[in-house]
């Protein structure tokens, strides 16, 4: 049998809290596979692997391996949103350097569309270069955008259900606030992520499947003005005295001074003021129907790192996805990305599968058009059918030690280097103006 290759394991992009089980998914499986011998963690990304900065998983302590599937967002190993880029190819060949220095075989990306199509294209310019390295995707997002709008590529990524399942428990505990201070606060306007889909604000629904709250949903695919915001709450007040309003971060109702991170992604929650601030600034100053006044909640990154919220079900699959990226890389399936496919749809049973790194990196899921009502104001039961199974049934059991939540810690057992030091081209320029 051929000398055991040895793997590179990175993640990118925004955290989950789930992000870290599809990580020890990997390494959990890459202990019993023959092909594949020592498994590195970039260090904070590819800007990890640029800079031949290789902590060693396989080094670590098995129960500290274990203790990722309950350690949320991506401390264990760190994220970057450093994009390799065509105008830098100095990066690309450093990439390929530090693979041959360290007999790397195996090169599975953790991410969204982005990192998918840096796995792509990494593998590809290996295989070119005479390196036969398998590049394997694992998809990571809250925003749930990984894929198509038919379903066929992936069903759901891991990360949205535990963040559906967050959406869904704060706005039943906001409603409880809500309908207990209604006469001095019948307004609360919450924020969710999402610059430009509507799967996380859609959760709040979740809340209230039955549609017994007065709440009201705003997605960024379904344009607006704040006047038709304010219509369509003093409605509501005029008929059930409060209302709970959940927005997408990326709602466009004015400019509210975005900034853009690495990728050249809108970061709304950077930004001067949020659309919750906007819009109950201007509820306020045109005043309710009722007295009180409107009041906001953006919780902010804690909707994707909060593991007392995470869901079993999104656990479960995480750990399943990262078993199948490390299964696809030892059998040499380069350039595919590790899938959760829905089977049944009444009983919602998955299966794990492949899709085409090319194939992803160049789509884009879109929010169904039918799962927002004619109003624009909710989504329909055809969601609500979609995302229900994703948030489980029950509560995540999180260790703790004299009070305090136990994460895992890894020991930080870093490679040898066996290059000169390097700076990424990207930040070289920067840094140059």
């Amino acid at each position: 049998m051929s000398r055991p290759k040895n793997m590179i394991v990175a993640q990118s992009g925004g955290p989950s809290p789930v992000i870290n089980n599809t990580l020890r998914g990997i390494v959990e499986t890459a202990r019993g596979l023959d092909e594949i011998g020592t498994v590195y963690g970039g260090w904070h990304g590819i800007e990890g692997v640029l800079r031949e900065e290789l902590i060693d998983l396989s080094a670590q302590d098995p129960e500290e391996i274990a203790l990722l599937r309950t350690t949320p967002s991506a401390g264990s190993i760190g994220t970057c949103r450093y994009k390799l880029r065509e105008q830098f190819p100095e990066d690309f060949d450093r990439v390929l350097d530090v693979f041959r220095a360290h007999d790397i075989g195996y090169f599975i990306y953790i991410g969204g569309n982005d990192s998918m199509d840096t796995a792509n294209k990494v593998a590809t310019l290996a295989r070119e270069r005479g390196l036969d390295v398998a590049g394997i995707g694992g998809p990571k997002t809250i925003d749930n955008d990984v894929g198509d709008s038919e379903y066929r590529l992936i069903d759901h990524t891991p990360g949205y259900g535990s963040t559906a399942r967050y959406w869904a428990h704060m706005v039943q505990m906001a409603n409880e606030e809500n309908n207990g201070s209604s006469p001095a606060d019948p307004v609360l306007i919450m924020q969710a992520m999402g610059r430009k889909i509507g799967y996380i604000p859609a959760a709040a629904r979740l809340a209230d499947p039955n549609r017994e709250m007065p709440l009201q949903i705003y997605l960024a695919e379904r344009k607006t003005s704040l006047e038709q915001i304010h219509h369509n709450i003093c409605e509501m007040l005029r008929e059930r005295g409060r209302a709970i309003v959940v927005v997408s971060e990326g709602l466009d109702v004015g400019d509210i001074g975005k900034r853009a991170d690495s990728f050249g992604h809108t970061q709304f929650s950077s930004s001067s003021v949020t659309v919750a601030q906007m819009l109950t600034n201007y509820l306020n100053e045109q005043g309710l129907p009722v007295k009180g006044s409107a009041r906001c909640n953006v919780p902010g990154t804690d909707q994707r790192h909060n593991m007392a919220y995470a869901s079993t079900v999104d656990l479960q699959e995480a750990w399943y996805v990262g078993q199948k990226a490390a299964l696809l890389a030892a059998g040499g399936e380069h350039g595919y990305m590790a899938t959760i496919l829905r089977t049944d749809r009444q009983n919602y049973t998955v299966a794990y599968d492949k899709a085409p790194l090319a194939e992803v990196a160049n789509s884009e899921r879109t929010f169904p058009e039918e799962w927002i009502n004619a109003a624009g104001t909710d989504v329909t039961d055809g969601f609500v059918e979609y995302a229900r199974p994703l948030i489980g049934d029950d509560w995540v059991s999180v260790p703790l030690v004299d009070g305090r939540l136990r994460f895992a810690r890894l020991k930080q057992i870093f490679a040898d280097r066996k290059l000169d030091s390097y700076i990424p081209q990207a930040d070289r320029a920067a840094a140059n103006g």
